[in-house]
């Protein structure tokens, strides 16, 4: 389980807005965001069990996570979505990486899983279920979690839907500001969707809020590493200022060569 919500480009200055809980087994080791080594540089959270991630950002700019998600028939020795979603971190634009993971899911080597792809061009959904298949996202608020993007038959998404809605988030502060109390909403009684989730084997892990604008200097990157609701986020916009301000850097070399 996981519950990734993408405003995008509603904010002309901020066209990628994420806020994101994931959720795992208590007993599954990670570690907190750092900077990859190997081109292009990426700030990522890493599962130390298969040694993907859960959620990430390039120098360039391409954002990429994933949430799992139910498919009918198991898959046998599966390849880990983490490592894939890693994996398309090394593409150059969003367009690539949805390719990629198309040719990925369509092997039939992962269990069910949805990616979440945007750069400053493109976003889109990849569900990896039974069929997989792609949406373009639409300009605005989407929301995934184990179904499809949008789900209007998932409580859970309907209700990050409703409480990101009851005001009109147009700036990176209003949007981190909203987004931080909504994915820190207690947990609600059983039968109810809940924005944390506490289970007794699984729950809630972690937490990120993420703004992504056309400078470096502006970009936001803030990582709970615990429930939300009982651990406060910590500041890791530096580490993604370095690899963007480092990725414009070489650009703007290569336009000049």
């Amino acid at each position: 389980m996981c519950i990734l919500a993408i405003q995008y480009r509603l904010v002309p200055d901020s066209p990628i807005l994420v806020a994101a809980n994931r959720e795992e087994f208590y007993d599954r080791p990670s570690q907190s965001p750092s900077i990859q080594s190997g081109k292009p540089r990426i700030l990522c959270g890493i599962d130390q069990q298969a040694g993907g991630t859960w959620l990430g950002v390039n120098q360039n700019g391409l954002f990429v996570a994933c949430c799992n998600r139910i498919k009918s028939m198991p898959t046998i020795a599966p390849r880990s979505r983490g490592v894939l979603c890693r994996e398309l971190l090394r593409a150059s634009s969003a367009r690539q990486a949805v390719d990629q993971a198309m040719d990925e899911l369509t092997t039939g080597k992962y269990e069910g899983v949805n990616y979440i792809v945007a750069d400053s061009e493109s976003a889109w959904a990849v569900h990896g279920g039974d069929e997989p298949n792609v949406v373009e996202l639409d300009e605005g608020l989407n929301i995934i979690a184990n179904s499809d993007v949008n789900d209007p038959r998932d409580d859970r998404v309907q209700l990050a839907y409703r409480l990101l809605t009851l005001q009109t988030l147009d700036s990176p502060v209003k949007f981190l500001a909203v987004a931080s109390k909504v994915f820190a909403r207690a947990p609600a009684p059983p039968g109810r969707p809940s924005m944390i989730v506490r289970g007794k084997d699984r729950g809630t892990l972690s937490s990120t809020l993420l703004s992504l604008g056309k400078k470096p200097r502006d970009a936001i990157y803030q990582f709970a590493n615990g429930a939300p609701d009982l651990v406060k986020y910590e500041d890791y916009s530096p580490m993604l200022r370095d690899i963007l301000s480092r990725g414009l850097r070489e650009s703007r070399a290569k336009a000049k060569a």
